[in-house]
C-alpha cells in the first residue's frame, strides 16, 4: 500500500490530505491561526472548584473555562505541583528532575479539593480541543510526543507499544530507553521505535528533554493564562503519525514554509526519503491536480454511494451519530435475499470505515446495517469491520450486532467532527433564485480584471473559475476570449480551472497570494472607477472648452 500526504496551504487554512493507493482516507483542516490545540501546554490558573464533579474549571484563555477532572491530575501529582511551584518561584532556581526525589502517588480516589484550591497556577495540557459549547479538557501529566517516543516527566515506567509483538524486541528497546533516559522521567515506547538504532533513539530523547526545559523556562517568564509549548502544526502532527518510510512514497505542499518544516522532520528521521517532500508550485490547485477535489466532493454529504447502486445515509446529533445502509437498485443484486444482504452490509462496512477516519468522527455511532437472518453472517459482519477499524488510530470500541440489526461503535473524540458542505449556493443569487444571464459571464469576468490591473494595479494575478468556464474562456486555438483579454491586458494575468467553485463563481488571486475580494467592493469600485473615468473625461472637455480659440492664420 503505497501513501501520499497532500498538504494545501491558504491564506487561512491548511488542508491535509493522506491517500492510500490513490484513495482519500483521511483529512484534516488546521486554522493557521488556530489555538488551543491538542498537546499545546499552557501556564493557567484555577478559576473555581465542582466537588460533585470531582473537577475543576481553568482559566486558560479561552473563552469557555476549560476542564480538568481529578483523575487527569496523573498518579505523580503531588511531585509535579512541588516541581512546579519552585519553578514558578523567581526566587528560587528551575529545578532539576533527574535529582528530585519523588513523592508518594496519590490516592486515585481522592477529592480534587484536597490538592488544588482556586487561584493556584498549573501546567496543563490540552488533551481534548474545545468541541460545541465545551472548552478544552486538560491534564496535567505532562507529555512531550516524538517519532519514537512519549516522554513523560515525573515518571518512572517505561512501557512498549503492544502492536511491538516481538518479545525480544520489546527487551531490546526497554533495556535501550533504561541507558539513556534521565532519572524520574518516563517513557512510552511507540511501535515506530521497532527496529531502530541506540544513536537515533537517544538523539530523540535529547531533543525531548530539551523542549521540557524550555517549556519550564518559558513558564517562569509569562503571567497566568499564558501559551508556553506549542504543539507541532497539524501537518507535521500527521506525518509523525503516519510516516512510514518503507510505504510513504511522496509528500507534497503548496506553501514554501509549511515544506520547509515537512523537509526538516523528514531529515531527522529519515533523511535518505528526504527528496519525496515536493514543493508543488504549479497554478492549478494541488488538490484539484491529484484528484483530491472531486473524493471530498463524493465523500461528504448527507448521502454516500459505494459499490454497485448501493449508498448509506450519515446523520448526526449532538449525542451520537446515526448510518442507515441501503441496497438502492443494485445492477447484480443475487437472487438470494439473504446473500446479497451480506454483501451489501459487508461493502458499506469498507465505506463506513472509511467515512469514520474521514470525517474523524467521535462519540457514540449507531449503524443500521440491513436485516441479516443467519447468525454467522451477523458474526462475519462483525468480524470484518473489526479487521477495518484495526488500522484506526482513534480508539474505538465495537459491539456486536443486536437482534433489530444495529452495531454500536464509541471512537474516540478529540476534535470537532470534520463537516464539509458538498452542495454548492449560487454565487449570482445567492440562493434567491434567480441570476443573471449566463452569457454575460464572461463580461463580468473581463470587467473584474479590468478593475483589478488597470484600477488597482495588480500584476501577475491570477483568476479561478469552473473548468466548465475555464474551457469556454479557452475554446479556439487563435481566437479564444483568453487570447484576447491577455492581449489586451499585457498578459498580466492568468486564468485556470479550480473544481471547488460553483459554476458562475470566481476568485482573484494577487501576487501575494490573498484573495482579492471582489464580492462586496466589486459594484461600488466599478462605480467609483466609471465616476472617475467620467469625471476624467468632462475636465478634459472642459479644458478643451475653455481653451482660447486658436487665431484664424492670415
Amino acid at each position: 500500500m503505497k501513501s501520499e500526504l497532500i498538504v494545501d496551504v491558504s491564506p487561512n487554512e491548511a488542508s491535509i490530505a493522506l491517500l492510500e493507493d490513490s484513495r482519500l482516507v483521511s483529512l484534516q483542516k488546521e486554522s493557521r491561526s488556530i489555538s488551543y490545540a491538542v498537546g499545546d501546554i499552557y501556564l493557567a490558573k484555577v478559576k473555581k472548584l465542582m466537588p460533585g464533579l470531582n473537577a475543576a474549571f481553568v482559566n486558560v484563555g479561552y473563552e469557555k473555562d476549560a476542564f480538568l477532572h481529578y483523575l487527569d491530575l496523573g498518579s505523580n501529582f503531588a511531585t509535579y505541583l512541588n516541581v512546579v511551584d519552585q519553578a514558578l518561584d523567581p526566587k528560587k532556581k528551575i529545578p532539576q528532575i533527574e535529582k528530585i526525589k519523588l513523592e508518594p502517588e496519590i490516592d486515585k480516589h481522592g477529592s480534587i479539593s484536597d490538592r488544588i484550591q482556586p487561584g493556584r497556577q498549573l501546567l496543563v495540557q490540552i488533551v481534548k480541543e474545545p468541541i460545541s459549547s465545551k472548552g478544552p479538557r486538560l491534564t496535567t501529566e505532562i507529555t512531550f510526543t516524538g517519532r519514537n517516543m512519549v516522554l513523560i516527566p515525573f515518571g518512572q515506567k517505561i512501557n512498549v507499544s503492544q502492536k511491538i509483538s516481538s518479545v525480544a524486541e520489546k527487551q531490546r528497546l526497554r533495556k535501550i530507553v533504561e541507558a539513556i533516559k534521565p532519572d524520574n522521567f518516563g517513557v512510552i515506547i511507540r511501535t515506530s521505535a521497532e527496529g531502530k538504532k541506540v544513536a537515533e533513539l537517544n538523539h530523540e530523547m535529547r531533543e525531548l528533554v530539551r523542549r521540557w526545559e524550555e517549556t519550564i523556562e518559558k513558564a517562569r517568564q509569562v503571567t497566568a493564562p499564558a501559551l508556553v509549548y506549542e504543539e507541532a502544526g497539524r501537518s507535521v502532527g500527521v506525518l509523525r503519525d503516519v510516516f512510514n518510510p518503507e510505504t510513504f512514497e511522496a509528500i507534497r505542499v503548496n506553501d514554501p514554509e509549511i515544506h520547509r518544516q515537512l523537509l526538516n522532520y523528514v531529515n531527522l528521521i529519515s533523511p535518505e526519503k528526504a527528496n519525496i517532500v515536493e514543493l508543488y508550485d504549479k497554478p492549478e490547485p494541488i488538490f484539484d491536480n491529484y484528484g483530491i477535489t472531486k473524493q471530498i466532493k463524493s465523500s461528504f454529504g448527507k448521502t454516500v454511494s459505494f459499490r454497485s447502486g448501493a449508498y448509506i445515509i450519515i446523520e448526526h446529533t449532538e449525542a451520537l451519530h446515526v448510518i442507515d445502509v441501503n441496497s438502492g437498485n443494485r445492477a447484480k443484486a443475487t437472487a438470494d435475499q439473504e446473500t446479497n444482504a451480506l454483501e451489501v452490509n459487508l461493502r458499506a462496512a469498507d465505506e463506513i470505515a472509511r467515512q469514520l477516519r474521514l470525517r474523524d468522527m467521535g462519540g457514540i455511532i449507531v449503524v443500521d446495517f440491513i436485516d441479516m437472518a443467519k447468525a454467522e453472517h451477523r458474526q462475519k459482519l462483525y468480524e470484518h469491520m473489526r479487521e477495518l477499524m484495526a488500522s484506526d488510530r482513534a480508539r474505538h470500541n465495537i459491539l456486536p450486532l443486536s437482534k433489530f440489526g444495529l452495531m454500536q461503535i464509541t471512537r474516540q473524540r478529540v476534535r470537532p467532527d470534520l463537516e464539509i458542505e458538498t452542495t454548492e449556493k449560487c454565487p449570482s443569487c445567492l440562493g434567491k433564485g434567480e441570476v443573471q444571464p449566463s452569457i454575460l459571464f464572461t463580461d463580468t469576468l473581463r470587467e473584474k480584471l479590468d478593475y483589478c490591473i488597470n484600477d488597482l494595479g495588480k500584476q501577475n494575478i491570477v483568476m479561478y473559475v469552473h473548468p466548465y468556464v475555464d474551457a469556454y474562456i479557452k475554446k479556439g486555438l487563435f481566437s479564444s476570449l483568453y487570447r484576447t483579454w491577455r492581449s489586451e491586458f499585457s498578459k498580466k494575468f492568468k486564468i485556470v480551472a479550480d473544481q471547488s467553485l460553483a459554476y458562475l463563481q470566481y476568485k482573484v488571486i494577487g501576487p501575494d497570494r490573498q484573495e482579492i475580494d471582489l464580492r462586496e467592493e466589486k459594484d461600488i469600485s466599478s462605480s467609483a472607477s466609471k465616476t472617475k473615468r467620467k469625471a476624467k473625461t468632462r475636465s478634459k472637455a472642459a479644458d478643451s472648452d475653455s481653451a482660447p480659440d486658436k487665431q484664424p492664420k492670415d
